[in-house]
């Protein structure tokens, strides 16, 4: 609590704000009327500002009402102050809490524990993929690779996914790799016709359009059917 006056009023056990004038209690004392009192604080505790009562448990207690008591840390398990439940201590890596002990996690052949202990509290190590309870080798075929997730694969630019085998992209003449590495597209002014790729038939006074895969007519035509035609002028 802050009191305003001068810096030379101020009362035992406190001292000037650092800016304007006033005083306020030192850490441990609390203001009554225009004195600082003494806050009394039980065993294993300190003073602190951060509190209303002006005290806090030390390390290793806890607040019980008006006392701080010893907290009780299981095997495999330490003292925390960020404890779900407020108990101030968690379980150790590749533990779990139940009740008042820290039991350990039952983990699979290729598996680690993970950081959280909520659901299975394990993953699969890379290359093996969960099956029921278990971790499962990764079978990665020919021309294949491990995703970044590290349980999947995918295959090689060039390559697509049929069942578990990747097979050769098959790009015909006149066309090319598609951005995903896994199909094939026409060059400009071909298009996909089956398993080739076609030339796009154009007529005179026309030209490949914006998609490349077919024709449109050059200004001052237009189209009719399969030709383009002069455009004829409006009368007036």
């Amino acid at each position: 609590m802050i009191c305003a006056g001068s810096a030379s009023g101020a009362p035992l056990n406190a001292h000037p704000l650092q800016f304007g004038a006033g005083w306020e209690c030192n850490q441990g004392y609390r203001q009554v009327g225009t004195v600082c009192a003494a806050i009394t604080f039980p065993a294993n505790a300190h003073g602190s500002d951060i509190y209303q009562d002006g005290w806090e448990c030390d390390r290793g207690y806890k607040k019980v009402r008006a006392a701080c008591a010893i907290i009780k840390v299981p095997s495999n398990g330490y003292l925390s102050a960020i404890s779900d439940d407020g108990s101030g201590w968690v379980c150790k890596r590749g533990f779990r809490a139940v009740r008042e002990d820290c039991v350990a996690i039952k983990i699979p052949a290729n598996a680690h524990a993970m950081e959280s202990t909520y659901g299975r509290g394990w993953a699969c190590d890379r290359g093996f993929r969960m099956t029921g309870a278990q971790c499962k080798l990764v079978s990665i075929p020919e021309h294949g690779y491990l995703e970044d997730t590290g349980e999947s694969w995918a295959c090689e630019r060039g390559y697509y996914r049929q069942s578990a085998l990747c097979v050769a992209v098959s790009v015909p003449l006149h066309g090319y790799l598609n951005a995903t590495g896994s199909d094939w597209a026409c060059e400009r002014g071909f298009r996909r016709t089956g398993p080739q790729c076609a030339m796009v038939p154009i007529p005179s006074n026309a030209h490949v359009d914006f998609n490349g895969d077919g024709w449109e007519c050059d200004r001052g035509f237009t189209r009719a059917g399969v030709q383009c035609k002069p455009r004829q002028a409006r009368s007036e």
